[in-house]
């Protein structure tokens, strides 16, 4: 089997903000492997915040020996985004190999469109106002959030831009337990459903004594099977992100983990193009909050896209993956 890895830099549609910087351009590895006559390919997008560069990333992915199996990938690498991306060329070289999708593959029914939140910049009040208005149309808002009093103005421009959309916010590790109480009751008021990661991963246990007026979820607290127990108490929802788990493959068994502990679950994404959503598609099936808009996000895209209407994203076409 050969393996390659090349690099992939998609323009974003506009500047993309949250609590720990901004972005103009979605910066992807693309892994590609090959058998025979197939091809298989996957996309991760390494992140800093856990440590990963590019070079890091790509170094890890050509040090793998020229044989394994899915199996072997699970030992091999640890969770993360070079995981990811080859566990996910492998489902797709073994689904052409096959001639069978890969949610047929992994004894999935067939996937249909799901409902997939937008996010919204982290801006001024007046900006997430603008851009609620522009996507009010929406039925799923997600908005950043920063950390800071004037949050509460954020969100109560969001609402005026979007009278009628639901809406979750995003802290990324940016609250404290004292502002997490102020927020809270505000934002149910105005209509919030769930906050994701409010406290910093590994500085979370405030959460358990907090009264969880408005419902929690795991996002950078949350990476694979092994940090759910860690987790009981603290979190009502796991935010599940292929990057994170390292791929398709164990994202698959802890979405069925969490569900069997009592965790509700959110498949999400880091900013990536259609070959990176597309895998986790399947996952989000039956999903209580879908946040696949990476795409959504870009000016530029893969030449075969995600298709993304009313009903919500779709699931990928034999061209783009699985």
């Amino acid at each position: 089997m050969e393996i390659s890895v090349t690099t992939n830099s998609f323009k974003l549609a506009q500047v993309f903000t949250i609590s720990r910087g901004s972005r103009t351009q979605a910066d992807v590895l693309t892994v590609t492997v090959a058998r025979g006559d197939h091809r298989g390919w996957g996309e991760c997008v390494p992140y800093a915040r856990y440590g990963e560069t590019m070079d890091s990333v790509a170094a890890q992915v050509k040090g793998l020996p020229r044989s394994f199996d899915r199996d072997d990938l699970l030992t091999l690498l640890p969770a993360g985004a070079a995981r990811n991306a080859v566990d996910c060329a492998l489902w797709d070289l073994e689904a052409k190999e096959a001639s069978r999708p890969v949610w047929d593959l992994a004894g999935l029914p067939a996937p249909k469109p799901e409902i997939t939140a937008y996010t919204l910049s982290l801006d001024t009040p007046e900006a997430m106002n603008a851009q609620a208005a522009k996507n009010a149309y929406r039925p799923l808002l997600k908005t950043k959030l920063g950390g800071g009093a004037e949050d509460v103005e954020r969100i109560r421009a969001v609402r005026a831009g979007a009278l009628d959309a639901r809406i979750i916010v995003d802290a990324n590790e940016g609250w404290t337990p004292e502002l997490y109480q102020t927020l809270a009751p505000v934002l149910i008021g105005l209509g919030v459903e769930m906050v994701e990661q409010p406290f910093p991963a590994g500085d979370d246990d405030a959460l358990l004594k907090l009264d969880r007026v408005l419902p929690v979820c795991a996002d950078e607290s949350c990476h694979d099977r092994s940090s759910l127990d860690a987790l009981r108490g603290k979190y009502d929802m796991v935010n599940i992100k292929l990057d994170k788990t390292g791929g398709l493959t164990e994202a698959l068994e802890l979405k069925r983990a969490a569900l069997n502990m009592g965790f509700d679950v959110m498949v999400g994404c880091m900013v990536g193009s259609s070959l990176a959503m597309a895998p986790a598609v399947l996952v989000a099936q039956g999903a209580a909050v879908v946040d696949l808009d990476g795409p959504l996000l870009l000016s530029e895209d893969r030449t075969h896209k995600l298709f993304y209407d009313a009903a919500g994203v779709h699931p990928a076409s034999v061209e783009l993956w699985g």
